[in-house]
């Protein structure tokens, strides 16, 4: 079972070197690792380019943002599994990759998730809080769940069946993503109980920052439209609401 990753970068000198050793790193030896550069200025496609002969395929051209990155990587993926790790985070440990592969051929599921550690923003040693998911269960959408997306691995016929991501969402296409495979497509899933993925925050909050967050869970809610589900407004209440769980 071969397992792809997928890292988007754009700018991102300062971090993609401890992303591609993470990917570089596991036990699991039958994965492949793709890069999707978007034209960086930064010298960060010359950092990738020192790992060349390690890395099975890299892309460096101006692409429409985020999610056009990753599915361009979808697209070029061989793996029987596809994973996105994006070039600011690293995997929990070096062993994420044969505990995804292990728990999906046991189970034979089309996706699965675990839990994401949150660090600071300079700091990967350095928590600040932990995003513990559960299992999935019918209905847990609407209360403003979701899996934690960085931890999240999905099988390539998957996408091949039921496509990749809406690049006409710049913010939450992967919700969007998630909500068509788990609620509308109802795919088979398993929830690792483990911490798969260390994501380093954002700084200080900025209107800016608060502007993007409405915009998020605007395009969130709009996802439900978009799948022709119903669901209530108040998911913009229940989806941030979720997250103050984390602090405790």
């Amino acid at each position: 079972m071969k397992i792809s990753i997928i890292t988007p970068v754009f700018n991102s000198a300062g971090t993609v070197e401890g992303t591609i050793k993470s990917v570089l790193s596991q036990t699991y030896s039958n994965t492949e690792c793709v890069i999707i550069d978007g034209g960086s200025k930064d010298g960060s496609l010359e950092i990738i380019e020192k790992y060349k002969d390690k890395i099975s395929k890299i892309v460096s051209e101006k692409d429409n943002g985020l999610y056009d990155a990753m599915n361009k990587g979808v697209k070029l993926a061989s793996g029987d599994i596809i994973g996105i790790l994006n070039s600011d985070d690293v995997y929990y440990d070096n062993q994420v990759l044969e505990t995804v592969a292990k728990e999906m051929q046991k189970s034979n599921a089309d996706v699965c998730w675990g839990d994401l550690l949150y660090t600071k923003k300079d700091d990967l040693n350095k928590m600040t809080r932990v995003w513990k998911s559960s299992e999935y269960r019918r209905g847990l959408f609407k209360k403003g769940w979701h899996p934690p997306h960085p931890t999240f691995f999905v099988r390539r016929s998957v996408y091949e069946k039921y496509g990749a991501f809406r690049a006409d969402l710049k913010l939450a296409a992967d919700y969007e993503l998630m909500l068509r495979f788990l609620e509308k497509e109802k795919v088979s899933s398993i929830y690792i109980p483990k911490i798969l993925v260390k994501m380093r925050e954002g700084g200080q909050s900025n209107w800016k920052n608060i502007f993007k967050i409405i915009k998020g869970n605007w395009e969130s809610y709009r996802s439900w439209q978009l799948n022709g589900l119903k669901v209530s407004p108040f998911i913009f209440i229940l989806k941030p609401l979720r997250k103050l769980k984390q602090l405790f």
